[in-house]
Order: structure tokens, then C-alpha cells, then sequence
């Protein structure tokens, strides 16, 4: 253990690795992996990493500095997340949400790609077990968009909060980085902020800024250092020129990358228990790559460097902290609950504005959802009639040159009807039930709150 390790540095990137897709990927991978080789990161956490020759070049270029990695598989066509970590990993775990867009929106692809909650356990020697999370929310619909495309946003949050709060509630340090596809104010984000009791690194090391409403609109330079813009900037190669939504505009871009960060739950944490603060977080790889013209990627990075002090105590000696999940437990009869802390931290909750309206659109998008699957179910039954036309009407085809149309038609409408009724039923259904089940826990939820409210 050192002074060294009383610091703590972080990097989230969101790589646009799309294989086939994505321009200049060969190009901006190699220079990403140099980059990172050069810094002094202690855990990386990268999206859209979705190649895994991509992902294992950039394995050996970190690997003097951060010997542990884990690429997260999930769906069909992976996660695209990767935690890389100078401290050794003690378990990984990858939480699939439960909704990502639909198997219909090719183009869109999240579906396919299975977005989830990704997280590594790492062994800190100072602080025990650190749980760093790496996710990559639903992109499509955008944050002023109808509530139905929302939804699945929500969702993602609903869970990826659940999971920071249950780690922190067992005693460890929780880290979280990644593309949360959100601005600030959005619902998804309250919703992380409140329910897990996660504190974001970037507020935290930046005064309030002046709003653009008062202060004027800001150089796209000034929105980068000012706001934390890591996303559609004028100065980023590949967003320059991109239409941008009205509050995107004010902000010359958006912030949908992020790192928080939360102490141990109280109890078992204790007030001998060190401290996580957040002393700088900024803006990076926002220069175009070296010897080209475009950018590292559509995304800027966020850099965010940590503290870990305990006023009146050495937090290098263990025998003057208590950490509440030690990586190798030092007393074999040790009890979280065995360590008295004089100032409990009430347990984080969310507004009941914030479940309502959280409510109305999960429920907006379970009609929306209903009336999708009724249309899918609907064209299916129509292919099965047209079917049965062609068959019956086969036999008296005219012309023998007929005969190579009706078969190409009945190909198609086989596959049509089979996919529309896979989409209409199969995942119809799905949706429904994962929309239930968010809504039946959230509505559980606020009438525990309530119930709460009026015994106090």
C-alpha cells in the first residue's frame, strides 16, 4: 500500500467499434490503444467495443499498466463493454436489461446487441471491494421525444439502479461509467441519481454553471469545459453539422456520459470508513486523432480523477480504518452489522413526481406495445389468407411463366407471416410482461413510500 493509491484515476469512452459500420474503426482503435498505453489510468471503461480483435489489441497495449480486463459477452452480437483494471478483478457479472428496442428496428440494432449492465469486483488496497460498473443505456428516441420511445430508457435505469444500490448495501465502493444516452435533467438519470444514492463526478468537481438561457449560447469550446459535453459536438468530426434537438442546441451538444460514484452503505459502513471524493473530472479526446482529420470517436471521453482520505487517521494503515468489505476479510468471525456508526444515512428514495411520471410513460409504452403486437398478429393472419388464395388458386394459373411469381411471393409471405407473428406474439408478449413487471415494482415501491410517509 502507498501514497500512490490515495488516488484514484478513471476513463469512460464510448469507441463507435461498429464493425463495418463505423468509419475509420481500424484507424481510431489503434490510436485509442496508444493513447490509453501512454496514460496512467487506473480502470478504463469502454462501449462500443464490439470487435474482440479490437478489444484484445487493445488488451496488449495496456497491459504493462492495467493487467486485468474483462469483455462482457451478451445478446447476439455482444454487449460492446469492456472494463480494463490495474487492480486484480475478483468477479464479473453482465446484467442484460430487460428491454432493448425491438427485433424490428434492425437499423437501430440494440436489440441484437443485448445493452446491459456490465461490472467488474476489483481488490483495492485501500478501500476492499469496488464494484466499477460500465453501461450503455438504449439509445433510440432521444430525451424530448413521445413517452412510449422512452420507456425502454427508463427501464434500463429502473434496473442499473437496483444493481448500484444492492452493492453498495453489502459494503462496497461503487464506481459507474458509460454512455447513458441522457442529458442531465432527463428522467433515467434522476432515476440513477436518487434511488441509487450516486453521486456524479463531474457536478461535484465543477461549480454550477450560469445557464446558456442567461449566459448566452457558449463556443462549442466553452460547452466542452463548462458543461461536460461529450457527445454532438460541433467540434467532434463526426457530429459536426448533425440537426440537433432544441436543448442539444443550447448547450452546443449534449452530456450522455458519465461517472458516479458512492461511499458503502451506512451501516456497514462505519465513521472510520475512508472516503471517495471526486477532485477533478474533464473532457478528453477531443483533439482529432494524430496524423488524420477525424476525431477518436463520435463520443469525447471523461477523465475523472478520485481522492480517498479519512480526516484524523493515516487511510494507508489499516489498523486506523475500517473497511466494510475487505478483499480478504482480516477477522474470520467479522460482522458487517458488528461496527456501531453514530450517524446512519437514511435510505435513498425517489420523488413521487419522479415514479409518476416515470409510470405514465411505462404505461404509455405498454399501450403502445399492445397496439404494436395487435398490428403485427394482424398482418400475420392476412399472409395466412393470401397463402391460402395462392395454393387454392395455383391450379388454374393460365401460363406456365406465372408459376416462378406465385412461388416468389409465397416465399416472401411465409416469411413475413412467420416474422410478424413471431414479433406480434413472441416478443409482444415479452415486452408486456417486462413492462409489467417494472410498473407492479414501481407502484410496490410507492406504496411503501407512502406508507412510510404516513406512520412518520
Amino acid at each position: 500500500m502507498s501514497e500512490g493509491d490515495k488516488r484514484l484515476r478513471l476513463l469512460t469512452l464510448n469507441c463507435w467499434g461498429l464493425k463495418y459500420v463505423a468509419k475509420h474503426r481500424t484507424q481510431r482503435i489503434a490510436a485509442i490503444a496508444s493513447a490509453l498505453a501512454k496514460s496512467d489510468y487506473d480502470i478504463v471503461a469502454l462501449q462500443e467495443l464490439w470487435v474482440f480483435a479490437d478489444y484484445e489489441h487493445v488488451r496488449a497495449s495496456v497491459a504493462s499498466r492495467l493487467p486485468y480486463s474483462k469483455f462482457f459477452y451478451s445478446g447476439a452480437l455482444g454487449a460492446g463493454l469492456v472494463i480494463f483494471s490495474r487492480f486484480p478483478i475478483l468477479a464479473a457479472t453482465v446484467h442484460p436489461y430487460s428491454l432493448n428496442g425491438t427485433p424490428i428496428d434492425v437499423l437501430a440494432g440494440d436489440w441484437f446487441v443485448g445493452k446491459a449492465a456490465a461490472s467488474v469486483l476489483v481488490s483495492h488496497p485501500i478501500l476492499g471491494q469496488v464494484q466499477v460498473f460500465n453501461t450503455h443505456l438504449f439509445a433510440k428516441g432521444g430525451d424530448e421525444g413521445p413517452d412510449h420511445h422512452k420507456a425502454h430508457r427508463l427501464v434500463n435505469a429502473w434496473e442499473f439502479a437496483k444493481l448500484a444500490r444492492q452493492a453498495a448495501e453489502v459494503g462496497r465502493y461503487v464506481i459507474a461509467a458509460g454512455d447513458f444516452n441522457s442529458v442531465p435533467t432527463a428522467p433515467p438519470m434522476n432515476i440513477i441519481r436518487d434511488h441509487a444514492s450516486l453521486r456524479d463526478a463531474w457536478v461535484d468537481s465543477h461549480p454550477s454553471p450560469r445557464s446558456p438561457s442567461t449566459s448566452g449560447l457558449p463556443s462549442p469550446s466553452e460547452a466542452i469545459h463548462t458543461y461536460g459535453v461529450t457527445a454532438d459536438s460541433p467540434l467532434n468530426f463526426y457530429s459536426a453539422g448533425k440537426p440537433l434537438e432544441p436543448n442539444a442546441r443550447k448547450f452546443q451538444g449534449k452530456r450522455l456520459d458519465y461517472v458516479f460514484y458512492r461511499q458503502p452503505n451506512s451501516p456497514p459502513a462505519s465513521n472510520r470508513t475512508p472516503h471517495l471524493r471526486c477532485i477533478d473530472s474533464k473532457v478528453v479526446f477531443t483533439d482529432p486523432v494524430p496524423g488524420f482529420n477525424f476525431s477518436y470517436s463520435d463520443h469525447f471521453g471523461l477523465d475523472t480523477t478520485f481522492e480517498i482520505s479519512l480526516p484524523g487517521a493515516d487511510v494507508t494503515n489499516p489498523d486506523e480504518t475500517y473497511i466494510p468489505a475487505p478483499a480478504e476479510p482480516r477477522d474470520p468471525s467479522f460482522v458487517l452489522t458488528s461496527v456501531p456508526n453514530p450517524n446512519p444515512a437514511p435510505p435513498p428514495t425517489l420523488s413521487s413526481d419522479l415514479i409518476t411520471s416515470t409510470l405514465q410513460s411505462l404505461t404509455a409504452r405498454y399501450r403502445f406495445a399492445q397496439s404494436q403486437a395487435h398490428l403485427h398478429l394482424s398482418v400475420f393472419a392476412i399472409c395466412l389468407v393470401l397463402l391460402l388464395v395462392i395454393i387454392i388458386g395455383s391450379a388454374w394459373l393460365p401460363r406456365a411463366w406465372i408459376n416462378p411469381i406465385f412461388m416468389i411471393l409465397t416465399v416472401f409471405l411465409a416469411w413475413l407471416s412467420t416474422t410478424m407473428l413471431y414479433i406480434g406474439f413472441v416478443y409482444g408478449r415479452w415486452e408486456l410482461n417486462a413492462l409489467t413487471n417494472i410498473i407492479e415494482e414501481l407502484e410496490i415501491y410507492r406504496s411503501s413510500l407512502e406508507t412510510h410517509s404516513r406512520s412518520s
